[in-house]
């Protein structure tokens, strides 16, 4: 059986992007869309159940090495268990990995895809840093906003208010102001 994995972890990332590159029909596809490649393949829920199905003789088929994951001892980790148990991983661009030059090729490429992850974090940590220092010293964001967090979608007490007001439902305060039922119950809570 052919089995595809696909992995995004930004909204501006698309498995339709990555199963068009392999090309072919699959058997059963699974996915994590907005989980982080840092997070352990078994704790990722589209990964966790791909390794409850997957069996002797199946073929994973994944896109690049990174979408494995960004922990270089797990992807190695993974994909030797897979291999163990009769499972055959095929990366896009580099074929099926299989033992000897095949996981040396995968340790290698694990490596690169876990030191992007640092990279990642430490352009993440010095952008949070410049932005920190540039509202300190001028009341916005070296980006030119006026927090660090989200913007607010709309005046929490404003909501909260006209709530009362209105003895209307989290659902019809929401539908009023254009807000998810969850930020409506967050502003009542921030305000109670």
């Amino acid at each position: 059986m052919r089995i595809a994995y696909f992995r995004v972890s930004t909204g501006d990332q698309s498995i339709e992007a990555q199963r068009h590159a392999m090309g072919g029909t699959f058997d059963k596809e699974f996915s994590d869309q907005g989980v982080s490649g840092g997070v352990l393949a078994a704790d990722r829920p589209g990964f966790a159940k791909l390794l409850e199905q997957v069996r002797k003789g199946d073929t994973l088929c994944v896109y690049a090495v990174d979408r494995l994951g960004r922990d270089a001892l797990d992807v190695q980790g993974t994909v030797r268990k897979l291999i163990d148990s009769g499972v055959t991983v095929d990366i896009h661009g580099l074929g099926q990995i299989g033992r000897g030059v095949g996981e040396i090729i995968l340790a290698v490429l694990a490596q690169v895809a876990d030191m992007e992850r640092h990279k990642i974090r430490e352009r993440t940590e010095a952008g949070r840093a410049a932005a920190r220092a540039a509202l300190e010293a001028t009341g916005k964001t070296h980006r030119g906003k006026d927090s660090l967090g989200r913007p607010k979608a709309q005046d929490a007490a404003a909501v909260v208010s006209w709530r009362r007001e209105k003895g209307a439902s989290i659902r019809q305060t929401a539908q009023h102001f254009g807000l998810s039922d969850a930020t409506v119950k967050r502003y009542c809570a921030a305000t109670a």
